[in-house]
């Protein structure tokens, strides 16, 4: 006796935990043109925080042979008595016409199965007329629009204006090329001291190792020309037209005695080189240089080297005709500018036009 009570206790137990999961299944449209789509709703109600799996899909994948399934997406509402309703949402298709009969589906509640009733989907084509195919007409060939002035007439006369304002830019740019161009070129003239352009000089010869060499009558006219353009430069006279004792008159004239005894002798012996054949040696060549280089130091003025501009003068008509010729470019360019901005402005209209 009592073992029958707990198998009917068990009964009325499992009946209980049955009675609180409800499974339901449906189409939203149970007939479908080939092509189209519809869902399939398989929900379950059950406790909250049961565990419930449905069954799973992957896209493309048949359901049944001739049905594919798109897509599932889920959601969960709240139902009754602490109840949950959990829905799966699969999207269907097919491309053959048929009567479907979609299986039965199985749906784990807590670890036990649940299934569904078994569904059907019709697919059914567009019905075609194949008697009176007269009544099917292909497609149309695309059909030119009329042509109208009033659309293209605006680009016309920008077109033509467009030709016009090129035409005076070739014109003017025509004269501009017959006529020689007015350019003033600023000169930028370095002015170098005295002394520096002297010592310049004297370091060239040192470079060419001139108190060196057999030719003894190049080195003392190099080394004395340097001497008398420096002392015509730094004193005023004319020194490249003198002769060495006027030179050394001049200086002792000037009130500037220095270095004088040794200039002396410097000019001396390069009159001596020059004039009689006279061989110095190659200790006396360096001396005489350094002397000329210690002349140049002690008589040279602080003075820097420095910039002068030199602008060229125009006549009156020379300016009249650069301040045309300025002009005349600033107006060809602004043509150009135009009509560069017509082009891009007709172009883009008739394509819209097009």
């Amino acid at each position: 006796m009592k073992r029958f009570l707990l198998f009917i206790q068990l009964i009325l137990s499992t009946l209980a935990l049955s009675a609180q999961v409800q499974i339901e299944a449906n189409v939203d449209s149970v007939a479908i043109l080939v092509g189209e789509q519809t869902r399939l709703n398989l929900s379950v109600t059950a406790k909250e925080g049961s565990k419930v799996i449905f069954p799973k899909f992957k896209p493309s994948q048949y359901i049944t042979p001739g049905v594919e399934v798109l897509e599932q997406t889920g959601d969960t509402v709240d139902a009754d008595n602490d109840m949950k309703k959990m829905t799966m949402h699969y999207t269907l298709t097919s491309f053959d016409e048929h009567l479907y009969a979609i299986p039965a589906m199985s749906v784990k509640v807590d670890g036990k199965t649940y299934k569904t009733n078994t569904l059907a989907l019709k697919v059914i084509t567009i019905p075609v007329d194949t008697v009176h195919p007269g009544k099917f007409f292909p497609p149309k060939d695309v059909q030119d629009n009329p042509f109208l002035w009033s659309e293209w007439s605006g680009m016309f006369w920008l077109s033509m204006l467009m030709i016009l304002i090129i035409g005076a830019a070739m014109y003017m740019y025509i004269r501009l090329k017959q006529n020689k161009p007015i350019i003033t070129h600023i000169k930028i003239v370095k002015h170098i001291p005295p002394h520096q352009r002297a010592l310049n000089a004297i370091e060239k010869i040192k470079e060419e190792k001139m108190q060196t060499s057999e030719d003894q009558k190049t080195y003392y006219t190099r080394l004395t020309d340097t001497l008398r353009q420096y002392i015509e430069e730094r004193f005023g006279f004319r020194a490249m037209e003198m002769t060495s004792s006027d030179i050394i008159f001049h200086l002792k004239e000037s009130g500037d005695q220095k270095m004088i005894a040794e200039l002396t002798e410097l000019f001396q012996t390069a009159d001596l080189v020059k004039f009689a054949k006279y061989s110095t040696l190659i200790n006396e060549n360096d001396l005489n240089l350094v002397n000329a280089v210690n002349f140049i130091d002690q008589t040279k003025t602080d003075s820097l080297p420095t910039e002068e501009r030199i602008v060229p003068q125009l006549s009156e008509g020379e300016q009249q005709a650069r301040k045309s010729r300025i002009t005349i470019k600033w107006v060809m360019w602004g043509c150009i500018v135009a009509a560069i901005a017509l082009l891009v402005y007709v172009v883009y209209n008739l394509y819209l036009l097009i």
